[in-house]
């Protein structure tokens, strides 16, 4: 992620990377204990140490970047913030959030990254507007936006 996209989280979202954030620049790395009472060798504390920092670079990213709460207009074009309806080829429908996956609880409602294949290929789309993406498997998939409403406007 590049310092100028901007990701969209709910306030929820963010209060929760903020807390995750809190907790582990206040953890020590300076011998952890394991539950019985040994404790890890010295490789095992560089590994999760350096799991910390990366996860900690990780959410002050995110949270450095965020639109917190701040609905996209409601215009029907797919962007990160909007909950979009789709139908896909084969005429299965989705409904999902597009924004930051991270720290989410949403009921329920899947979240995609504006930077996934599915994601990336519905920005900027308009409702009716047809797009077609690249699967891992190397095929192609074309979905459909049927609907995109701004995340607060969204009922299930």
């Amino acid at each position: 992620m590049t310092a100028t996209q901007r990701r969209w989280l709910t306030q929820d979202a963010y209060d929760r990377l903020r807390d995750e954030l809190v907790e582990l620049l206040a953890h020590r790395s300076a011998g952890s204990e394991r539950g019985d009472g040994t404790v890890d060798s010295e490789s095992d504390q560089f590994v999760d140490e350096g799991r910390r920092r990366a996860r900690i670079r990780q959410i002050q990213g995110l949270l450095y970047n965020a639109v917190v709460g701040q609905a996209p207009p409601d215009d029907g074009i797919a962007e990160p913030g909007m909950v979009l309806t789709v139908r896909f080829d084969d005429g299965e429908t989705e409904t999902f959030l597009l924004g930051a996956r991270d720290g989410a609880d949403l009921d329920g409602l899947a979240v995609y990254s504006p930077e996934s294949p599915l994601g990336a290929a519905l920005s900027g789309a308009r409702q009716g507007e047809q797009r077609t993406y690249s699967v891992p498997n190397g095929g192609t998939v074309q979905v459909t936006l049927l609907r995109a409403v701004p995340h607060g406007h969204h009922r299930p």
